[in-house]
C-alpha cells in the first residue's frame, strides 16, 4: 500500500480518538408520553380535590365559629352598657358599629336580625332597635327595695345578687345606699341572696314565750308535714332558693320466686263418671 494512505489513514485514527463521541438516545413513544401524563393529571386532580373537600369543612366549622362568636360579643356588649346606665335601645349598624364588627358578610347581618337576636332570651327587640332584657329590669335603688319587698311579702324569699347586677344600672351605688335596709345570704354554692331587712318585724319577744316556743318538740316531724300543716291554715311557706339535691334513685325489687300458675278445670260436674286412660286401659274387676 502507498506510504502516503497509511499516514493518512492514522492520522485520521487519532483524530477520531481524540474527538469525544456523545450517544444518541432513542426518543420515547407517543404512548408512554400520554400515559406519564395522564398520571401525573390524575394525582394532581386528586390532591386539588381533597385539599378542596377539607378546605370546605374548615370553612363550615369558622364561619359557624365565627358567627356564634359575633352573637356572644354584642350580647355582652348590650349587657355591659345596661349596667353602666346606657338603656337606650339601637340599631344593628349602630350594634356593630359600636362592637367593631364591620366586617361580617350580609348573610351573617341577615342572620343576627331574623334568627340570633330575636330568639335571644337576653336582646329586646322594639320597632326595630335592639336592648338589652335583664331578668329584673330594675331603674335606682328604690325600684330593687320594692322588689325585695314583694318577694318579702309573697313568701318568694331573696333574689340573687347577680340578677340585681345584671337588671340594675350602677348596681354596688345603689346596694351600698341602700345600707342596713337588705340582708345579705351566702349560700352553699357561694352564690349570694338579697333579703328585704324588714324592720317591723324587730320586736322583743317575752321570754316566757320564748320557753314556751323552744320546748314544743319537733324532731319527729319532717319539713314536708310542716308545710302540709302550713298549707292547711292557709300560710304559705318559704320555697327553698338554694341547689336541689338530687335524690338516689331506688331499683325495684325483682320477686323472689315464680308464682304459681292457676288454670282453670273444666267438666267438674262429670268427676265421678269419667275415667284416666293416660296411663293405658285400666284393668276390668
Amino acid at each position: 500500500m502507498d506510504p502516503a494512505l497509511l499516514r493518512e489513514r492514522e492520522l485520521f485514527k487519532k483524530r477520531a480518538l481524540s474527538t469525544p463521541a456523545v450517544e444518541k438516545r432513542p426518543a420515547a413513544s407517543e404512548s408512554h408520553k400520554k400515559k406519564k401524563a395522564k398520571v401525573d393529571k390524575d394525582s394532581s386532580t386528586g390532591s386539588k380535590h381533597s385539599t378542596d373537600s377539607s378546605n370546605g369543612s374548615f370553612n363550615i366549622k369558622a364561619s359557624a365559629g365565627y358567627k356564634f362568636g359575633c352573637l356572644a360579643k354584642i350580647v355582652n356588649y348590650m349587657k355591659t352598657r345596661h349596667q353602666n346606665g346606657d338603656t337606650h335601645f339601637l340599631t344593628l349598624d349602630e350594634i356593630l358599629d359600636e362592637t367593631k364588627l364591620l366586617d361580617i358578610s350580609m348573610k351573617q347581618k341577615q342572620w343576627l336580625m331574623s334568627e340570633a337576636l330575636v330568639n335571644n332570651p337576653k336582646i329586646d327587640v322594639r320597632d326595630g332597635k335592639y336592648g338589652f332584657k335583664p331578668k329584673y329590669n330594675l331603674k335606682d335603688k328604690k325600684a330593687l327595695l320594692r322588689l325585695l319587698d314583694k318577694h318579702d311579702q309573697l313568701g318568694h324569699g331573696g333574689v340573687l345578687l347577680d340578677d340585681v347586677e345584671e337588671g340594675l344600672p350602677n348596681s354596688a351605688k345603689a346596694i351600698k345606699a341602700l345600707g342596713d335596709q337588705i340582708i345579705f345570704v351566702t349560700r352553699p354554692d357561694k352564690k349570694k341572696v338579697l333579703f328585704y331587712n324588714d324592720k317591723h318585724c324587730q320586736f322583743v319577744v317575752d321570754e316566757e314565750f320564748q320557753k314556751l316556743w323552744r320546748s314544743v318538740p319537733v324532731d319527729s316531724i319532717d319539713e314536708e308535714k310542716i308545710e302540709e300543716y302550713l298549707k292547711k291554715q292557709g300560710i304559705s311557706s318559704m320555697q327553698e332558693t338554694g341547689p336541689k339535691k338530687v335524690l338516689p334513685v331506688q331499683k325495684r325489687k325483682k320477686p323472689g320466686g315464680q308464682k304459681k300458675r292457676h288454670f282453670k278445670t273444666h267438666n267438674d260436674h262429670m268427676a265421678g263418671v269419667l275415667e284416666d286412660y293416660s296411663e293405658g286401659v285400666p284393668v276390668k274387676k
